[in-house]
């Protein structure tokens, strides 16, 4: 079999050629997003796993899949990724994230004293919400409009602002991945104890699921529609 991919392959390279492989690496707790600019290699040894045997299994996915239609968001109009992420990823986090906090405080305040780290996993997540909340606001303000401007018009004038405005995102998109990568070691993979509640049980799951949405979301940006935008500013 061919192999498509090998250990010198880009984390994200690989999940913008093949994005079923997200789901491969979120299981081995591989970062696809902030992380996406690292070779495989280093992702391998750092979580300790076995390279033959992940590429292998990364490779075969890729071949079964070659058959199916996918979405192709390397090649799509650029307008049309940006409304994606803003009606797909964004949508989400504006619904999620307010509806979630009350029963984020819910469970601190009925089993925090027997659970003590969920103070803890109250004051991430809060933080997390207020950093997204006004993230997204940056983006559908200022960073995308000003981004579709220069696709539509690449002026030396907006190539600074442009390039200033994608550092500043990756960087806040760095810092919300830090924190849910944080939330999600304090909870032990979202596992919770035996005896939690239903509330308590559905807290966790729609973290797992935040973070699932959020990796995706930035790995459309950072692996997809920044890179393209960056290509056009050294063209």
């Amino acid at each position: 079999m061919e192999q498509r991919f090998t250990e010198q392959s880009l984390i994200g390279d690989i999940v913008t050629q093949f994005p079923k492989a997200a789901d491969l690496f979120k299981a081995r707790r591989i970062d696809f997003c902030c992380g996406g600019q690292r070779p495989l290699k280093e992702a391998i040894e750092e979580r300790g796993l076995d390279g033959e045997a992940l590429l292998r299994e990364l490779n075969t996915l890729y071949a079964e899949a070659q058959n199916k239609p996918a979405g192709n968001w390397s090649e799509a109009p650029l307008t049309d990724l940006v409304d994606h992420i803003i009606n797909t990823h964004h949508r989400y986090l504006n619904e999620e994230l307010p509806q979630l906090s009350p029963y984020v405080t819910k469970v601190l305040r009925v089993h925090g004293m027997h659970h003590p780290h969920l103070s803890h996993v109250h004051k991430l997540f809060h933080e997390l919400k207020t950093e997204l909340e006004q993230h997204l606001i940056k983006e559908e303000t200022g960073a995308f409009p000003l981004i579709l401007q220069f696709a539509d018009n690449p002026s030396p004038e907006n190539q600074e602002a442009v390039e200033r405005a994608v550092r500043e995102l990756v960087n806040e998109h760095d810092a919300a991945g830090d924190l849910m990568k944080e939330i999600r070691e304090i909870t032990n993979d979202f596992t919770p104890p035996e005896d939690a509640c239903g509330t308590y049980r559905l807290v966790y799951n729609r973290l797992a699921a935040l973070e699932d949405d959020l990796f995706t979301h930035i790995h459309l940006e950072n692996n997809i529609l920044f890179p393209r935008v960056l290509a056009a500013v050294k063209a």
